[in-house]
C-alpha cells in the first residue's frame, strides 16, 4: 500500500507513510496504533457486552477494518463502537433474546409449611400481645385486637414478604405515659392520626429517608426504649405497682426488694418472672423440636400450673369481652386535637412507629433470601394498620422483630402465614377468652424483661466504642436523655448530635505555614468550613505579622471551601494589598497545565515531527444506543521495555534512522510517560 493510497470505511479511513507505518485517521487527524501490552486487567465492576480479537470481527464492521489496516499482532479494543453488535453478554440487551436468558426457578408456595409457619407466629405473639397491652397500662383486650390488626391488615399488604406487625415492647413506656397523662380514650386519636400520617409519608416516598438516620441514634433509641422498659416490667414481675416515671422507677428498686422479700406471695410471682427470663434466654439452647417451641409459650405454660396450685396467689390476667373492648373515637376524643400535647404526642408515635417498622425491615431483610422490603408500600401499609387501629381505640402498631424472625425461622416464604397468624389470634380470643385468665401478669413482665434487655443490647456499646468512639458518644447521649426526659426529645438530641459530629469530621482541615526569603507561605487542604475559621484566622494572622513583604496563599488542595472561610480569606487579602503588600491568591478550582515546560527551548535538541497522536479534546458523542459496547481498559503502568517493543514491532528501523537526532530516546521515552489523558510530556 502506498503513502498516497487511502482506504475509507464508515465514515474513518486508514493511511500509510514512507516508513511503512499504517494509521487510522479521523477528520484528518491521524491516530498511532495502540501501545502493545499484555491482555488487560480487568477493572470494571460490571460488563454489558465483550468482544473478542479483532482479526475476528465480521466483515464490513469498523472494527474489521481497523483489524486490516494494523500491521503484526491484532490489539484489544478499548473503546465503545456504538453500531457493532455484542459477541458475548453478561447483561441482556434489546437485541437478545428472551428465549437465551436464563431465569431463576418460580418459588413454590408450600401450603402446609406457611400454616405451621403461621402457627409458630401465633404462639410468640399471643404472650407478647397481652404482655405490651398490660406493660402500656390498658386492658389485655387492646393488645390482642392490635395483634389481629396486624396480621389480617398490615400482613395481608404490599411492602414487606415476612415482617410480621402488631403491638410492640418499643412503644409500651410511650403508650403508658401517654394513657396516664391524656386517658385511655384519646389513644384512639393518636394513633388513628399517626396513621395516616404514615399514609402520607409513604405516598411522598419518604420511607427511604429513614435509612439515612445515624446507626448510633438508631441503638441509642433503642437502648433508651429497652431500659426503662426493664426497669418499669421489675414492679409487675413482682406483683407490685411501679412508681411512675424511668427515674422514679430505678429509684425505686431496693424498696421493690425489700417488699419483695417480706412477702411469701410476691417471692413466688418473682421466681416466676426470673425463671421466664432465664428460660428466654436459655431455652434456645435446647436440642431436639422440644426448642423450637417458644420460651414464652413454656413459660406462660409453667406459669399457669404454679398459679392453679393450692396456697399460691399470685395476680392473674383480666380478660373481658374482646368486641366490648373496642372504643371508636367521638367527637369529644376529636376535638383533643387542639391540645398541644397531642399534636406532639402524634408526631412522636408517627416518628417512633416508623423508624422502628423500617429498621426492623432491614434488619429481617437480613435473614432471609426472598423478595426484599419496599420501604414506601410497607410505610403505606403500617399506616393503614394503625389508622384501623386508632378507629378501634386499639395499641399503635409497629413491626415486631421476635415475631419476624420466627416467621423466617419457621420457614415460610410469603404473605400467607403472618396473615394466617391475625387469625389464629382472632379465634383463640373470641373461643377462649378464659385460657388468658389463669396467666399470672409476673411471667408476661418476664417477658418483656427480656424483650427490654434485647433492646438495650449493653454488649453494643462497647463495641461501638472499639470502632468509633464520636459514635459510641452519640448513642450514649440519645440513650441517657430519652431516659432522662422523653422518647422524642431524646431522638431530636441524638440527631443533633450526629450531624454535629459529621459536620466536625467532614471540616478536616490541614493548614500548613511556611517562609521562604522574601515570602510567607500559607498552603490549606481539606474541607475549609466555618467551624475551622480559628486555625484559619491564626494562620493568616501569623503570616501578615512574618514581615514578608510577599504573601502566598496556596488554596488549591481545599476540596470544599464554605462563605465563611471565603469572606475571611478574600477579606484578608484586601486589607494586606491594601497596605501594599503582594499577595497571590490560588483558590481551587479545575487544574490546568502549563502551556510550556520548564525546561527551556534552546537547550533542548531539535526534534523531527512527532508520531501522529491521537486527538487530545475528543468531540462530544451522543449517550450508548442499546447495542452499545462496553470494554475493560486496562488501566496497569506501561512496562519498562515499552519504548523499544514500540520501536522494534511498529517502527522498524525508524529509531536507528533518526538516532543522529536524539529523536529516538527522546520521543519513546516521553511517549512512555505521558499521561493517560493523552497529553505530551513537558
Amino acid at each position: 500500500m502506498s503513502g498516497a493510497h487511502a482506504r475509507h470505511a464508515r465514515g474513518r479511513s486508514t493511511a500509510t507513510d514512507g516508513a511503512g507505518r499504517t494509521f487510522r485517521t479521523d477528520a484528518g487527524i491521524a491516530e498511532p496504533p495502540p501501545r502493545p501490552t499484555a491482555p488487560p486487567t480487568t477493572t470494571a465492576t460490571s460488563v454489558i457486552g465483550e468482544v473478542g480479537p479483532l482479526d475476528e470481527a465480521p466483515a464490513g464492521t469498523e472494527a474489521a477494518t481497523v483489524a486490516e489496516s494494523f500491521p503484526g499482532p491484532k490489539p484489544y479494543a478499548t473503546a465503545p463502537a456504538a453500531a457493532a453488535t455484542p459477541r458475548t453478554s453478561t447483561t441482556p440487551s434489546a437485541s437478545t433474546p428472551s428465549a437465551s436468558i436464563p431465569k431463576a426457578p418460580a418459588r413454590k408456595t408450600d401450603l402446609v409449611t406457611e400454616i405451621t409457619a403461621s402457627l409458630v407466629v401465633f404462639l410468640v405473639a399471643l404472650p407478647l400481645c397481652i404482655g405490651v397491652a398490660v406493660a402500656s397500662g390498658v386492658p389485655a383486650e387492646l393488645g390482642i385486637i392490635s395483634g389481629v390488626i396486624g396480621g389480617l391488615v398490615v400482613g395481608a399488604a404490599r411492602g414487606s414478604t415476612l415482617q410480621v406487625s402488631g403491638p410492640a415492647a418499643g412503644l409500651a413506656a410511650l403508650v403508658a405515659e401517654t394513657v396516664l397523662e391524656h386517658g385511655v380514650a384519646m389513644l384512639g386519636v393518636i394513633v388513628l392520626f399517626s396513621g395516616l400520617l404514615q399514609i402520607v409519608l409513604g405516598l411522598v416516598r419518604f420511607g427511604r429517608f429513614f435509612q439515612a438516620i445515624s446507626l448510633a441514634v438508631v441503638q441509642g433509641m433503642l437502648a433508651g426504649i429497652g431500659l426503662p422498659l426493664m426497669f418499669s416490667q421489675a414492679y409487675p414481675a413482682a406483683d407490685a405497682k411501679a412508681p411512675g416515671t424511668p427515674i422514679e422507677n430505678m429509684a425505686g428498686v431496693p424498696g421493690l426488694l425489700a417488699d419483695t422479700a417480706g412477702n411469701p406471695q410476691a417471692l413466688i410471682a418473682a421466681a416466676l418472672g426470673i425463671l421466664t427470663v432465664v428460660l428466654s434466654f436459655l431455652w434456645k439452647k435446647v436440642p431436639g423440636p422440644v426448642g423450637k417451641v417458644p420460651a414464652a409459650l413454656v413459660a406462660v405454660g409453667i406459669g399457669i400450673a404454679v398459679a392453679a396450685l393450692p396456697g399460691v396467689d399470685v395476680r392473674t390476667l383480666q380478660v373481658g369481652n374482646l368486641l366490648a373492648s373496642v372504643d371508636v373515637p367521638g367527637a369529644e376524643q376529636f376535638a383533643g386535637l387542639a391540645d398541644a400535647g397531642i399534636i406532639t404526642a402524634i408526631l412522636t408515635f408517627t416518628v417512633i412507629a416508623s423508624a422502628e417498622s423500617l429498621f426492623t425491615a432491614a434488619a429481617v431483610d437480613r435473614m432471609h433470601d426472598g423478595p426484599r422490603t419496599r420501604y414506601n408500600p410497607e410505610l403505606i401499609a403500617q399506616g393503614a394498620g394503625n389508622t384501623v387501629a386508632g378507629l378501634l381505640g386499639a395499641l399503635p402498631i409497629t413491626a415486631v422483630v421476635a415475631r419476624s424472625s420466627a416467621n423466617v425461622q419457621a420457614g415460610a416464604k410469603t404473605r400467607l402465614s403472618r396473615t394466617l397468624h391475625g387469625l389464629w389470634l382472632l379465634a383463640f380470643a373470641l373461643l377462649l377468652p378464659q385460657v388468658l385468665a389463669l396467666i399470672p401478669i409476673s411471667v408476661l413482665a418476664g417477658v418483656l424483661i427480656h424483650s427490654g434487655w434485647k433492646l438495650f443490647a449493653p454488649q453494643e456499646f462497647p463495641k461501638m466504642w472499639r470502632q468509633d468512639r464520636g459514635e459510641c458518644a452519640v448513642m450514649t447521649l440519645t440513650t441517657l436523655v430519652i431516659v432522662a426526659t422523653a422518647l422524642l426529645e431524646g431522638v431530636l438530641v441524638g440527631l443533633a448530635a450526629g450531624v454535629v459530629l459529621a459536620a466536625v469530621r467532614m471540616s478536616q482541615t490541614v493548614i500548613r505555614q511556611d517562609t521562604d526569603d522574601d515570602t510567607a507561605k500559607v498552603v490549606m487542604a481539606g474541607n475549609a468550613t466555618f467551624l475551622r475559621l480559628p486555625q484559619l484566622i491564626e494562620a493568616l494572622e501569623a503570616a501578615a505579622e512574618s514581615g514578608k513583604p510577599r504573601i502566598r496563599l496556596d488554596l488549591t488542595g481545599v476540596t470544599h471551601l464554605d462563605h465563611a472561610c471565603r469572606s475571611q480569606v478574600e477579606e484578608f487579602v484586601t486589607q494586606q494589598r491594601g497596605k501594599g503588600l503582594r499577595v497571590e491568591l490560588l483558590l481551587p478550582g479545575p487544574a490546568q497545565r502549563p502551556a510550556t515546560s520548564g525546561e527551556p527551548t534552546a537547550h533542548r535538541p531539535a526534534q523531527p515531527d512527532p508520531l501522529p497522536r491521537r486527538q487530545t479534546t475528543p468531540a462530544p458523542s451522543p449517550a450508548p444506543g442499546p447495542t452499545a459496547e462496553w470494554f475493560y481498559l486496562d488501566t496497569r503502568p506501561m512496562p519498562e521495555d515499552f519504548a523499544e517493543r514500540y520501536a522494534q514491532e511498529y517502527a522498524p528501523g525508524y529509531t536507528e534512522e533518526h538516532a543522529t537526532h536524539g529523536y529516538g530516546p527522546w520521543y519513546t521515552d516521553g511517549y512512555a510517560q505521558s499521561d493517560p489523558r493523552g497529553h505530551a510530556p513537558h
